[in-house]
């Protein structure tokens, strides 16, 4: 059984991969804790498991192996896109469990966007100063 999905967030967006397996996870060929040094960030990933191991008393991630390549952004946006696509293959896997992910907003792509910058201004939205004298 070989489950995909995708998930996004800025300009980021990661591929995932769930196969039966003991519980491994690989993020660009490398191990998830080596990828990933920062405990917090480790967690806001696993967060999906956490919520649906709280209803039905099973944890989803021993059974299977994750293989996911992320690209673009940041790290923080990379995280949020890796945590987004894990949702989106858990619902494939089981779409009992789309309550409780929409719930904590897992399933919803957040669309937000660097605004572009604009001819005549500085950044985006930020103007030269005027000078009256």
């Amino acid at each position: 059984m070989l489950l995909y999905s995708t998930g996004r967030r800025k300009t980021s967006s990661s591929r995932i991969f769930m196969k039966k397996g003991s519980g491994k996870i690989y993020i660009n060929n490398l191990k998830f804790k080596k990828y990933f040094s920062c405990k917090i960030k480790r967690k806001i990933i696993l967060y999906p498991f956490k919520i649906i191991y709280d209803i039905n008393n099973i944890f989803l991630l021993n059974k299977f192996n994750f293989y996911i390549t992320v690209k673009g952004g940041g790290i923080s946006s990379q995280v949020i896109a890796i945590r987004h696509g894990i949702s989106r293959i858990l619902l494939k896997y089981n779409n009992n469990f789309r309550k409780k992910l929409k719930l904590y907003k897992f399933i919803t792509r957040d669309s937000r966007k660097v605004e572009r910058k604009k001819y005549g201004y500085i950044k985006s939205r930020s103007k030269h100063q005027y000078s009256k004298r």
